[in-house]
């Protein structure tokens, strides 16, 4: 028997066995398992950023039981289970990629996405960016959305045109600032100013969210060794001056390129 079909049932007789016996398990429902979930996908997003491999896979063990556990709860409510899961995933798969499953032709990637925008809409959608969910992170839902108005060609056609944009908005956020007192405007026009810098990212083939993960985790790990630093030099870090603070900071930036 195929060992990656021995492995999965083996897990769905395993959470058949927690839903019966574990009081923790037979209290959940979908709505209890949602934050979980949410937290799960986050750490196996930390572990991807990590490269750490061997903790990826862990992660995805986790989100293979919480998808089992989902199935579980399903069946119980009449609602769904494992098998209508599987199957509507394998039917989408199917429908989505005539160039595999029938005759239609593509010369690339994009021609994919193109042919999987126009399916989709054929599905009943009525618009191309219905399917960004509203609760995405607002820099997510920023490059899904390019992404969805690429899909059916609605796009720049050069990154020295998007980078025009940037500075176009830029420079109307920048006008804000100095000309008007209306918060309200000026947080609009730094909307639209990150907007345009999210699909120059794009159009350059950086992930704007992973990217700014990264400036994140670079500035906390600069940050944490001047905070060691002053700690080994019997200093709290309010008491340092700014010139201080900027000379460890350059220090890490070197100890960093070693």
């Amino acid at each position: 028997m195929d060992p990656r079909l021995t492995a999965f049932e083996q897990l769905l007789n395993i959470m058949d066995e927690l839903r019966e016996k574990c009081p923790w398990d037979k209290k959940q429902t979908i709505e209890t398992l949602r934050y979980l979930t949410i937290e799960e996908t986050y750490e196996l997003s930390d572990a991807i950023l990590e490269k750490d491999l061997e903790e990826v896979k862990k992660e995805l063990g986790d989100l293979m039981m919480h998808i089992v556990f989902y199935a579980k709860v399903g069946s119980e409510l009449n609602a769904f289970n494992m098998v209508d899961i599987l199957q509507g995933i394998n039917e989408k798969l199917i429908r989505r990629h005539p160039h595999i499953y029938g005759d239609v032709k593509v010369a690339n990637a994009d021609d994919v996405s193109q042919n999987w925008e126009k399916i989709k809409m054929g599905e009943g959608r009525t618009s191309v960016l219905s399917g960004v969910p509203n609760s995405l992170p607002a820099m997510i839902k920023a490059h899904r959305i390019q992404e969805k108005a690429r899909g059916i060609g609605f796009d720049w056609e050069e990154p020295s045109h998007v980078w025009a944009k940037v500075l176009e908005e830029q420079q109307e956020m920048l006008d804000e600032v100095t000309d008007t007192t209306d918060h309200t405007k000026l947080e609009e026009e730094f909307g639209d100013y990150l907007f345009a810098l999210v699909n120059y990212a794009r159009f350059v083939g950086v992930n704007p969210e992973d990217a700014l993960e990264r400036g994140n985790r670079k500035f906390i790990r600069r940050f944490q060794f001047i905070e060691e630093k002053a700690k080994a030099s019997g200093k709290q870090m309010h008491e340092m001056t700014l010139a201080e603070m900027d000379a460890f900071w350059n220090q890490a930036k070197v100890e960093e390129r070693l």
